[in-house]
């Protein structure tokens, strides 16, 4: 259970943050980017679900992502030590995002799908307010994608394989339930090339 009696600490006026491990890292540090980013992500989808509230299940599904993205902000800010991964014992026991919740949003993606137009062309963010914030937040989910990605790629640091495979699956479900929401993708705004010219 998390308990915060006071919100400002003071501990961050140097320009370090604390991570689950008790560690302090710089505020630019890109595993504190990470999970910000992740943070960022679930705001956008927040804000999205102002306009899907009409679509119960829709909305239960943007609901438990909401939750799965706190998850996957706790298992960033609690860092794997390298040596369990080199001595192959397992990591303490913490929050992780498991193999069960990408398959559960893989699912989603495949109902939604179904009942889309065949898409016939790139199409622009937009549409209606939901489209439109749903993909706000797949483009910041991308964002973070990156930085988890990055971050995966440095030395001596840890991102669970099923960490990145949710963040890259959370993008493709963000995207296709623009469409979803957009008249089942007969309103999507589709780009044409070279309009403009």
């Amino acid at each position: 259970m998390v308990v915060l009696n006071k919100i400002y600490t003071r501990t961050g006026d140097d320009g370090s943050t604390g991570l689950g491990t008790g560690e302090r890292r710089k505020k630019y540090d890109l595993r504190v980017a990470a999970y910000g980013t992740v943070d960022e992500t679930n705001a956008a989808v927040g804000l999205a679900r102002l306009h899907t509230a009409g679509d119960t299940d829709l909305d239960a599904m943007l609901a438990r992502i909401q939750n799965d993205l706190f998850d996957l902000g706790a298992d960033l800010a609690v860092p794997e030590a390298p040596a369990d991964k080199e001595a192959k014992r397992p990591p303490r026991e913490r929050l992780r995002v498991v193999d069960a919740q990408v398959t559960r949003l893989e699912g989603e993606i495949d109902a939604l799908n179904a009942d889309l137009a065949p898409l016939t062309s790139f199409i622009l963010p937009g549409g209606n307010a939901a489209a439109a914030y749903l993909h706000l937040a797949r483009t910041v989910c991308r964002r973070a994608e990156r930085l988890m990605v990055e971050l995966a790629g440095m030395p001596n640091e840890i991102v669970s394989p099923a960490a990145i495979q949710y963040i890259n699956r959370l993008s493709d479900f963000l995207f296709v339930a623009a469409r979803y929401v957009n008249g089942k993708g007969a309103d999507d705004v589709l780009w044409v090339p070279g309009q403009n010219r």
